[in-house]
């Protein structure tokens, strides 16, 4: 069998780009994208992208291992279209943050270093003082994209999004394909939560695995509509980019995932699948417009979803699946797969299910906890701590720019994500913290998860966040900052920090309990939603352990944002 030949016609490499050719072919007369009064079929996407990838070659964009297109913007039509046409071009697409301010940006344009820059009309500022910010000569040519269904008719860079689209002739510009699978097709820029930024690089091989792998684990079935609630900037909207096209479906795109936006598009067009952040799940809660109308299936990952808050966003009719993962892994690198049986159990319980992290990606080789001492698996017993390691195709090429880093990241063949959890008895995955957020508390680990799990059970409370504080004698302790709901929402009366540190009291082990209660009108968050726990621990190391302290409110710190986030 070792003589059998391997040649073009029974080995082509992987590539997410090849589903849109055939969505062109399957769903030809389907809709392919929503914005606004904008549609498009799939067979008119297709087109678009051909003719992007045509100028796009026609200003010399080519493979030649370097990032050669950047974009700046919000979930359009245009964005969506260079996930195809920038690496159909031979190129690698960069999608930056949009919540980015322009040092941020600046920094991400140095590194990157790409030929073309995109910007949305309504980032033109932002990346103009980037730009000026920069010292290096060798700017990158500026494309303005403005809006297709409202167009404002701004004047920005050398070049417009749709003037470049019209003039490609693909006749004479065809799209390349692609020759090795271990060839980069993306680069996105990590969250920083525990250091610099830092730009990882996919394979065409790794984002079509994650792609047909969590299609397969989600369910997405043929002819979806998908809602853009998720940022396309995020690790390329955790493929599904791509993973739309592979199913036929339609994408609903939205500028910003407002409430109003969202319940709009969900009405109107028949949502059936969205992502967000469980920050979001707060935004939709809030709008209180009652149960839909028929289910919508929700895939969340930012952060470890409460339980309390899951309950509470499935009886409006969302259907939730929680999924954990982060830049490095292409997006999810777990999915908390639902078992049949646990249909029968009480909504609380199926919520906490719900809650854990779950079982790895079809697309990994391995997902496990160890002790990372002895590169031991944890036992199945919901209790002993680890890391949580990751191998498999679907893993990041490495750090750009960056091999030291690379190397750092694993540990044998193993990635290491930074991440302490449990396996429970069925083999599911529990985050615990972050491996930097454990609170030791006189020789003590304590999970600051389960804090604030227990923390949204108040009927008070809206978000809550838990860090270590110095403690004089215990050397660290718990400390919660926390966001009330309207007070409407839960009853005339004062809540104070005695009343929350009561009710921890009959949720947790006392060595567990805050010892400091912060009210705030906001947590920092990212512009994914993730918390930024190292603000919060900076806030932390000036306060001291509660004692006569009967303080209701301190004023919230700015949010900082950064690039990227995990999921």
């Amino acid at each position: 069998m070792e003589n059998l030949p391997k040649h073009d016609g029974n080995y082509v490499p992987l590539s997410p780009i090849t589903f849109l050719p055939r969505a062109a072919a399957v769903y030809a007369d389907r809709t392919s994208l929503i914005y606004g009064g904008t549609t498009f079929t799939w067979r008119q996407t297709c087109d678009r992208c051909c003719r992007l990838v045509a100028a796009l070659r026609a200003l010399s964009v080519s493979k030649n291992g370097d990032i050669q297109v950047s974009v700046l913007a919000p979930n359009t039509p245009a964005l969506y279209e260079m996930h195809f046409a920038v690496p159909m071009a031979g190129a690698v697409i960069n999608a930056i943050n949009t919540h980015l301010d322009a040092a941020a940006v600046a920094a991400i344009l140095r590194h990157a270093a790409p030929k073309l820059l995109f910007v949305d009309y309504q980032y033109a500022g932002v990346v103009t003082e980037a730009l000026n910010a920069i010292s290096d000569t060798n700017l990158p040519l500026l494309v303005v994209i403005d809006d297709i269904d409202t167009p404002t008719g701004a004047c920005v860079g050398e070049l417009e999004y749709e003037q470049l689209v019209a003039r490609g002739d693909p006749a004479r510009y065809p799209p390349r394909k692609v020759e090795d699978e271990w060839d980069a097709v993306a680069l996105n820029y990590t969250s920083g939560t525990t250091s610099a930024p830092k730009g990882v690089v996919y394979s065409h091989r790794g984002a079509y695995l994650s792609t047909m792998g969590l299609l397969l684990q989600w369910g997405v079935g043929h002819e979806p509509v998908y809602l853009w609630s998720l940022p396309m900037f995020h690790c390329n909207g955790w493929t599904f980019t791509w993973g739309v096209a592979a199913r036929g479906g339609a994408n609903v795109c939205v500028r910003a995932p407002t409430a109003d936006a969202m319940y709009s598009a969900i009405a109107n067009h028949g949502v059936t699948h969205m992502c967000v952040a469980p920050v979001l799940f707060n935004v939709l809660l809030e709008a209180d417009r009652g149960p839909l109308r028929r289910t919508v299936e929700v895939l969340t990952g930012g952060a470890p979803p409460p339980a309390a808050l899951l309950e509470r966003v499935e009886r409006l009719g969302f259907h939730v699946t929680h999924a954990y993962g982060m830049t490095e892994a292409t997006g999810p690198a777990m999915v908390c797969e639902w078992r049949k049986r646990w249909d029968a159990l009480p909504p609380t319980e199926r919520a906490l299910l719900k809650a854990r992290q779950g079982v790895g990606a079809l697309s990994l080789a391995g997902a496990e906890v160890k002790d990372l001492k002895t590169m031991e698996s944890v036992p199945r017993d919901g209790g002993t701590l680890g890391e949580i390691v990751l191998r498999g195709s679907s893993l990041m090429k490495g750090y750009y720019k960056n091999p030291e880093a690379t190397a750092a990241a694993f540990h044998g063949e193993w990635f290491l994500t930074g991440d302490v959890g449990v396996v429970h008895s069925d083999g599911y995955v529990e985050i615990k913290d972050r491996s930097k957020d454990v609170i030791i508390s006189g020789g003590e680990n304590i999970s600051s998860v389960d804090i604030e799990a227990a923390l949204y059970g108040h009927p008070a409370l809206r978000e809550a966040a838990v860090v270590a504080m110095p403690h004089p004698y215990w050397g660290e302790t718990p400390c919660a900052f926390v966001v009330l709901k309207k007070e409407s929402d839960f009853g005339a009366g004062e809540v104070s920090d005695e009343k929350i540190v009561s009710f921890c009291r009959s949720k947790m082990a006392h060595f567990m309990v805050p010892r400091k209660v912060v009210f705030v009108d906001e947590l920092p968050k990212k512009a994914t939603g993730k918390l930024q726990k190292l603000v919060l621990r900076e806030r932390a190391r000036g306060l001291r352990p509660r004692a006569s302290d009967k303080r209701r409110t301190e004023p919230a710190r700015p949010t900082i944002s950064t690039s990227g986030s995990k999921l």
